[in-house]
């Protein structure tokens, strides 16, 4: 064959791929998810909390759809993994809402008054010198701002209020079987590789803990964890984090599982690096399973803690999708 020959039958070849590659892209553009994405304030016990809020873009006036609160793990925020999970929901026909905590990622913080509170002034305003508490896992106030989601989502015009459903990860996959738990308008729950606040020396710790809240409550130390208090161990990687152990004590979401109703969904991770998962995510499993609640528990094989944001990232979403559709 002659070179002008091959480098025609080269050219060729090349050509015929770049065009197979275009129609490929141009196939996925009409796949494309359209949706509105709004950035919305939401008010949680007199603190803004910020959060994103995603709708199907072509819904009609009073279109009522369901509705999912995105409830994230430690250190999680409204524009990291959510922006990812979102589109899977809204081309499901759910309006999605992620949003911080308070004292996290975008969100406004309670605040710590470094002296004693002036008088108020005529208007009932006192100008303070104050901390902001930022980055705190405390259980009682996560779960007021969960609530407050919630609160937020019933006055939505395109919502059902009768179909909201939470998705919480990590941390918060403890912490959403928790709020369901106790909160009457969660009608289903999707709970990913799940912290139950269960560990080894949990007995050792709950003494601790209450040795610091004498001492907080005494002056003895720091009234919330701001120099002290941050996460070791496995969790290293989160020093940022403050970890208020004296508001924690009560917080174990496999007690709560005793009074969990709704249809739940646990996915766990076979080779979990962070926490026993059988003690975790397994039990609740368990106890739901003996008590006759609807409900499912599915293990990914061959993945740790973070592969259900990588490698089963894809699975995750056909799970959680599938179960808040079949079940609100």
């Amino acid at each position: 064959m002659k070179r002008t020959q091959i480098t025609g039958l080269v050219q060729g070849i090349i050509l015929a791929v770049s065009l197979s590659l275009n129609l490929i892209t141009k196939g996925q553009d009409k796949k494309e998810i359209s949706f509105i994405k709004k950035e919305v304030t939401i008010w949680s016990d007199g603190t803004r909390m910020y959060g994103d809020l995603y709708t199907p873009k072509n819904i009609k006036k009073d279109q009522k759809l369901p509705a999912v609160v995105f409830v994230n793990g430690t250190g999680g925020t409204k524009g990291k993994l959510p922006t990812r999970i979102a589109p899977s929901f809204v081309e499901k026909g759910f309006v999605f809402l992620a949003f911080d905590y308070r004292g996290w990622g975008k969100s406004e913080s309670k605040l710590l008054m470094a002296d004693k509170m002036p008088q108020v002034d005529k208007e009932g305003i006192v100008k303070v010198k104050a901390r902001p508490i930022r980055w705190q896992l405390d259980f009682p106030d996560q779960v007021m701002d969960i609530r407050s989601a919630i609160s937020f989502l019933e006055g939505e015009r395109n919502v059902d209020a009768g179909r909201i459903g939470l998705y919480g990860t990590s941390y918060g996959g403890g912490l959403v079987i928790w709020t369901a738990a106790h909160e009457p308008r969660v009608q289903c729950v999707v709970s990913q590789v799940p912290g139950m606040g269960v560990f080894k020396y949990r007995d050792t710790w709950i003494k601790k803990a209450h040795q610091l809240m004498i001492a907080q409550a005494r002056g003895e130390t720091e009234p919330v964890p701001i120099k002290d208090g941050a996460p070791g161990g496995k969790m290293s990687a989160y020093a940022h984090m403050r970890h208020n152990h004296a508001k924690n004590i009560g917080y174990n979401p496999i007690d709560a599982a005793d009074r969990l109703k709704v249809p739940t969904l646990i996915i766990d991770a076979e080779k979990e690096e962070l926490m026993d998962r059988r003690e975790n995510g397994g039990k609740v499993a368990n106890i739901l399973q003996f008590r006759g609640v609807k409900s499912e528990y599915k293990v990914l094989e061959g993945i740790g803690h973070y592969g259900v944001y990588r490698e089963k990232f894809g699975d995750c979403m056909d799970l959680a999708t599938g179960w808040f559709a079949k079940n609100m």
